[in-house]
């Protein structure tokens, strides 16, 4: 099995490991914090809101060097993005 079968069955899809490395670029560019809401970074990733708020759901303790946690709720879903 290749790195990059690899790694795209652990995120289970394209737009997972897509998110991912976007998300891994983003905390590195920002020193380690980084608060997201889907509805601001879906045309980056070219994924609908939805579908980051769902992925990021599922990604939630699951990717190493990153923590993923749902922060708070105004008009969106707030993520917040951090190496431990």
């Amino acid at each position: 099995m290749s790195t990059n079968t690899s790694t795209q069955s652990a995120y289970r899809s394209r737009k997972a490991k897509r998110l991912v490395e976007y998300l891994r670029a983003e905390a590195e560019r920002n020193d380690g914090d980084l608060y997201i809401k889907g509805k601001f970074i879906a045309e980056d990733v070219g994924l609908s809101p939805k579908e980051i708020g769902a992925l990021l759901s599922n990604l939630q303790g699951s990717v190493p060097g990153l923590t993923i946690e749902k922060w708070s709720y105004t008009s969106a879903t707030t993520w917040r993005i951090s190496r431990p």
